[in-house]
């Protein structure tokens, strides 16, 4: 009989099993839980994300009530409460860190871009943790983690991703991001940092941020202003400028100062940035384009598992936000791949009620086939037909 993979199947194709051993062995994966091994706590926690289990008595108990389809996924052991809260709390968080970076890379496959269009957001969102994470570090606003990224809007890729305690400034996290060349990196002003802007300038890259408020900048010169009118937005001024201060505050390049208003009663934007090519409207586009990776962040919180979680140490919260992610790069993969119109919400939705059904990912939406193995009643009705007495 010809083997059809089940939904969950084939949402874990995309990682490489060999490679995915490579990396459990560079970090020693397997050290603490011989019988229940990183692949068994991946694809558990994976099946968490994917059926929205709340708590980890309910994991369990609907884990173990589909073990006939375990044994296509590579894994058969029976699970138990105590065994995965065991390896939540000690398996090294690198495994799956690696791991979302082994699957989120094939979102960027043949899809290379230059120049102009290599466009990188930064930001971090806070992730509250409840009471019980007593040890949780608070930034003066909230006690949990952030989680960093670095996305590609032009492919919807998160292309760095960390996970810190509330308390870490976000330019302590910029300063560790590879910087691309010919790349363009789009951050807010809680990623002030004078010698990351001039690495980044170094590398032939460019960034546009908002100044902070304390920062004093004198007008060098005006620039023109062929066009005025964004999307959204009228941009109102466009000069050189340099620091004011005279002590160790300077840079070896020269910056740029845009001054914009916000349409429908939104108030007045200053952008600062080492791009002098551009125009002021597309310098005013691009710092726009940031409210994309407001939408990840938003997407995130609300469809994948990260408001409960399934342990209260570091450990286990880092490998479920790091679970959850590998989720999201895995929905996306499918959605390209089966080339399927359903909006990525709506598939995850579907995909969450056919876990183990027995069928195409591009027809998820339609009803299963009639089952071909079954004998058609080949009878004709006029037909005679004989009978035993």
């Amino acid at each position: 009989m010809h083997f059809s993979s089940s939904i969950f199947g084939q949402l874990l194709k995309p990682i490489n099993r060999k490679q995915f051993q490579a990396i459990v062995d560079r970090h020693d994966g397997n050290a603490y839980d011989k019988t229940f091994k990183s692949w068994d706590h991946l694809v558990t926690l994976l099946f968490a994300q994917f059926s929205c289990s709340g708590s980890l008595r309910g994991l369990i108990e609907e884990w173990n009530a589909n073990r006939q389809h375990h044994y296509h996924l590579g894994t058969q052991n029976r699970l138990k409460r105590s065994t995965l809260s065991d390896a939540n709390e000690r398996r090294p968080v690198a495994v799956f860190a690696d791991t979302f970076s082994l699957v989120a890379a094939q979102l960027d496959a043949g899809k290379r871009r230059e120049g102009n269009e290599m466009i990188r957001l930064i930001d971090a969102t806070p992730i509250p943790l409840g009471k019980l994470c007593d040890w949780a570090k608070s930034n003066g606003r909230i006690r949990g983690m952030k989680l960093h990224v670095v996305y590609d809007p032009k492919t919807d890729y998160p292309r760095v991703l960390d996970i810190t305690d509330a308390n870490v400034n976000d330019a302590q996290i910029g300063r560790t991001v590879s910087i691309e060349t010919g790349a363009s990196y789009v951050f807010d002003k809680g990623y002030c940092h004078y010698g990351w802007w001039r690495a980044i300038h170094e590398a032939n890259a460019v960034f546009v941020t908002r100044p902070k408020v304390n920062m004093r900048l004198d007008v060098v010169e005006k620039r023109p202003i062929s066009q005025s009118e964004g999307d959204g937005f009228t941009i109102l001024d466009d000069v050189e400028v340099r620091f004011a201060s005279k002590g160790d505050s300077k840079l070896p390049m020269r910056l740029r100062r845009v001054s914009l208003k916000r349409h429908e009663g939104g108030g007045t934007i200053v952008l600062l940035t080492n791009d002098l090519e551009r125009s002021a409207v597309e310098i005013g586009a691009l710092y726009k384009g940031r409210w994309q990776i407001e939408l990840l962040f938003r997407w995130i919180k609300q469809h994948l598992k990260i408001r409960k979680f399934l342990g209260n140490n570091d450990n286990a919260i880092r490998l479920q936000i790091l679970a959850a992610m590998i989720a999201f790069a895995l929905l996306r993969i499918a959605a390209r791949t089966f080339r399927v119109a359903t909006p990525i919400h709506r598939l995850s939705d579907l995909i969450r009620a056919f876990l183990f059904n027995r069928r195409d990912i591009a027809a998820i939406e339609r009803p299963p086939p009639v089952n071909p193995s079954r004998r058609k009643d080949r009878t004709v009705a006029n037909q005679m037909s004989l009978a035993y007495g």
